[in-house]
């Protein structure tokens, strides 16, 4: 089956990568149906915020609301987004910035301090 959506190329700066998306589908689903890895993935619907990039150069449209909860009014101005919200409509070059957590889980659990071992004594 052949895809004949007009697609632009997407470039994630910090692995070089490149890869066609069409102009109707988010980055995040582009870059999956190649079966690339350059953007960090979780729910794929915007609830997560693993998959928050920077557009550094192009321009992308909303696919629907971005959380405020994981990209503020402010970072929004400044080219942040997540990948999973977004369709390109020219080529763009991104910078990943999500990372891989889960926001359920911060704060919750605190790792034990590391234990001191006393010296041996001569």
């Amino acid at each position: 089956m052949f895809d004949f959506r007009p697609k632009v190329t997407v470039h994630v700066v910090q692995t070089g990568e490149e890869f066609p998306c069409a102009t109707t589908e988010s980055l995040l689903n582009g870059m999956l149906r190649l079966g690339r890895k350059g953007i960090p993935v979780g729910c794929v619907n915007g609830g997560c915020g693993v998959c928050k990039v920077r557009v550094l150069e192009g321009q992308v449209t909303a696919l629907g609301p971005v959380s405020r909860a994981h990209v503020t009014a402010e970072e929004e101005q400044h080219g942040c987004t997540l990948a999973c919200r977004v369709a390109p409509t020219t080529a763009v070059q991104i910078e990943v910035i999500g990372k891989f957590e889960k926001p359920f889980s911060r704060g919750y659990a605190k790792a034990a301090a590391p234990q001191s071992t006393p010296s041996p004594q001569p």
